[in-house]
């Protein structure tokens, strides 16, 4: 089955065309994010699966020649866990890994909230705001900030980047390029200020790693915190969008969630994979000759595996297009699978859960303020996040 235009179709309305493409078949040939053939994987079984195959590589040194052209990074940026497989991304996820755990991600709960309240302080008085500009990107952003040590003088407005090079825009190439070296130029100047003055933050951690214990190249350093960075703000800020249109287009699951606020941790596993901010997985390469679903890929092709079409699969989730926030849905992929598990899961979680919290205790009468037809999602199929949430309270 083809698309007409798989770009538009899904970014557009994604789980319908999806929807149309798992009914079809498990894997199918399409144009992929770069605009080059990719075979796209549909079912969750079989997502699931490959998701944890060591065959599928992430290394694009693995890509067929001419079969891949993705978004052009430098090595002082591109050097991160998302190109890596063992034993190189098991050595940089090892270092890093121990910012992250439940625990330490669970003393952050309460300098969240503080910021979270912060940001709605400041809008109450309005009435309505695009909840997207105004809460769902700054309260990521300082988080990560924070726990990077990136002080508030040096913060940029860095969804105007992330934005650039998520979506790119084909008319304007040029602009993508500048995004690139400005955010090249941000790095490496923080860089060399925390070499200067450490701190006890994350950043001056992985410094000290670099220069004291040679375990990190000068680009893998860069790199890493790039993605912190740009993971840690960029799937947050969707996760929490999306997860607040569910509610305010689910009036039934809003009050639900009202009477019960307990069942908030869970309704947040329900959102992400309803309609979670990464709708493919990061491609993938296979280095030799493999079969899914039946089909046989060729070593170095690019796949994409959907994580939008398995999480709308009937055979994995009952009624899979109905949002349910009493639904026990662990198994979701929103966070991967394997060894390349999002490192910060936990803490996109408890961003997510506070965040959602503090909204809907200081605006119990929260609601969209256009209709939802007039909301305008990102033109992207590697992302999937509103431009903009108007709301009224």
């Amino acid at each position: 089955m083809a698309l007409q235009d798989p770009t538009s179709e899904l970014s557009a309305d994604p789980y319908a065309a999806y929807t149309r493409l798992r009914e079809a078949g498990p894997v199918h040939r399409i144009a992929g994010t770069d605009g080059l053939p990719a075979w796209l994987i549909t079912r969750y079984d079989d997502v699931r699966q490959a998701l944890a195959d060591p065959r599928l590589s992430l290394d694009k040194r693995n890509a067929a020649p001419g079969g891949y052209r993705g978004l052009a990074l430098p090595p002082a940026l591109d050097a991160n866990l998302l190109n890596m497989d063992p034993p190189d991304h098991t050595r940089i996820r090892r270092m890093v890994s121990r910012a992250f755990t439940p625990r330490r991600v669970a003393q952050l709960r309460e300098p969240i909230r503080k910021t979270a309240d912060q940001l709605l302080d400041a809008i109450a008085p309005h009435g309505r705001a695009d909840l997207i500009a105004s809460y769902a990107a700054p309260l990521p952003i300082t988080v990560i900030c924070d726990l990077l040590g990136v002080a508030p003088q040096d913060r940029r407005d860095f969804r105007v980047w992330t934005d650039v090079l998520v979506a790119p825009d084909p008319a304007e190439p040029t602009r993508a390029k500048e995004a690139i070296g400005t955010l090249l130029a941000f790095f490496t100047q923080l860089i060399a200020r925390k070499r200067t003055s450490p701190a006890d933050d994350l950043l001056s951690a992985l410094i000290a790693v670099r220069d004291e214990e040679d375990r990190l190249s000068e680009d893998e350093l860069m790199s890493l915190a790039f993605l912190i960075l740009f993971a840690g703000y960029e799937n947050t800020v969707h996760l929490i969008g999306n997860a607040t249109l569910a509610l305010l287009s689910h009036p039934d699951q809003l009050d639900a969630l009202r009477c019960d606020p307990a069942r908030l941790g869970g309704a947040v596993e329900e959102f992400a994979r309803y309609d979670g901010p990464v709708p493919l997985a990061i491609r993938r390469f296979p280095t030799e000759d493999i079969t899914i679903g039946g089909v046989v890929i060729p070593a170095g092709e690019t796949v994409l595996l959907s994580l939008a079409a398995a999480h709308r699969d009937p055979h994995r989730f009952t009624e899979p297009d109905r949002l349910d926030i009493g639904r026990d849905a662990t198994g979701h992929l929103a966070l991967g699978h394997g060894i390349h598990y999002c490192l910060g899961a936990p803490l996109a979680r408890l961003e997510t859960e506070i965040a959602l919290s503090a909204l809907l205790e200081r605006f119990p009468r929260l609601e969209l303020d256009v209709p939802y037809g007039e909301l305008r999602w990102r033109p992207s199929m590697r992302a999937r996040g509103l431009l903009a949430l108007p709301v009224r309270y």
